[in-house]
């Protein structure tokens, strides 16, 4: 995969993964919800100040969600060139 890949230039394999990988569904869901509620404390200033440390793990947690759910992507691309 290309390192610009986006979410929207695998958009049809993230449906099909969501759809037949239970555990690929989890981890994009957690990461959705981790990403939402990032946004959501990162635009509350009041909150975000007693929040940095807890936005930090979030925002670590979300990367490896990322990064497994960028390496399934790859691993699925791969078995389909192969088929």
């Amino acid at each position: 995969m290309r390192k610009t890949d986006t979410w929207q230039d695998n958009r049809d394999i993230i449906t099909e993964l969501k759809q037949k990988d239970s555990h690929f569904a989890v981890i994009f869901d957690e990461h959705t919800q981790l990403d939402e509620r990032i946004n959501r404390l990162e635009k509350d200033r009041v909150k975000q100040a007693s929040c940095d440390e807890e936005i930090e793990q979030m925002k670590r947690r979300k990367l490896q969600l990322k990064d497994e759910i960028y390496r399934i992507i790859d691993k699925n691309k791969i078995q389909s060139q192969a088929s």
